[in-house]
């Protein structure tokens, strides 16, 4: 009696399961093509309320399900411990134990069809808020949109000003390493100079004559050339 129980509960259990695949899939099916057919914005993602309910009127079900067949499996292993044959008991074993095979894959099943449906569910949900997010976006007043806008130009011509002041700056500080460097090597070359002058006195006077002698040469020679100048007008008109 015990085993007609489990085999009609399995029987059912196994016809609800297929049953309930089939609506996830068909739930995930739905809503990939309905995304691939319609791509506007308007579109809704999540509009199977009813295939909600239906996920949650099966998960009871079958989980009311596996609740009497764990009792049942539980009593006939009660049943098995109290067998008073023992050459009937290692077959009695092998049926409890097949049983409880089925159960535990049954469960399997249920739990991983379950998880599998709640994670397309999760992930349309998710993907309907951040449409709607979306959507409340792009619907918003032009004034804001604009003045974002405006907001990040001014942010953009910031830092290209501040871009070119440091451009400036940085070529200013170059300017100013390169005239340090060039006063200190005029004053490295008038030191030198300078210490030239003082240690040969002589080569200094004798360089003030030869200037005073190249004025005196210079002098002379433009006395002559007017002294001839003069004349040769006074003879061309006498």
């Amino acid at each position: 009696d015990l085993r007609k129980q489990a085999r009609q509960l399995e029987n059912e259990l196994d016809l609800k399961l297929v049953s309930f695949s089939k609506l996830c899939t068909s739930y995930s099916s739905t809503r990939d093509g309905r995304r691939d057919r319609y791509s506007s914005d308007t579109t809704p993602l999540l509009n199977g309320s009813s295939q909600d309910r239906m996920f949650e009127t099966m998960a009871v079900e079958i989980e009311q399900l596996l609740g009497k067949l764990t009792g049942i499996n539980d009593k006939m292993a009660e049943y098995t411990n109290s067998a008073g044959v023992p050459s009937l008991n290692a077959a009695l074993m092998h049926t409890l134990q097949r049983h409880r095979d089925i159960l535990q894959d049954y469960t399997h099943e249920f739990h991983k069809t379950k998880a599998n449906f709640l994670a397309i569910r999760e992930r349309e949900n998710l993907l309907g808020s951040v449409q709607k997010d979306i959507e409340s976006y792009k619907s918003g007043s032009g004034v804001n949109n604009r003045r974002t806008e405006l907001f990040l130009k001014e942010h953009e011509h910031l830092r290209n000003s501040d871009r070119l002041i440091e451009e400036t700056i940085s070529i200013a500080m170059a300017t100013k390493e390169n005239m340090t460097s060039q006063r200190g090597m005029l004053k490295s070359i008038q030191s030198k100079m300078n210490t030239l002058a003082n240690r040969f006195p002589a080569v200094n006077s004798l360089i003030q004559r030869i200037n005073l002698r190249k004025r005196r040469d210079s002098l002379i020679l433009g006395g002559v050339i007017g002294v001839c100048t003069i004349l040769l007008l006074l003879y061309a008109f006498h």
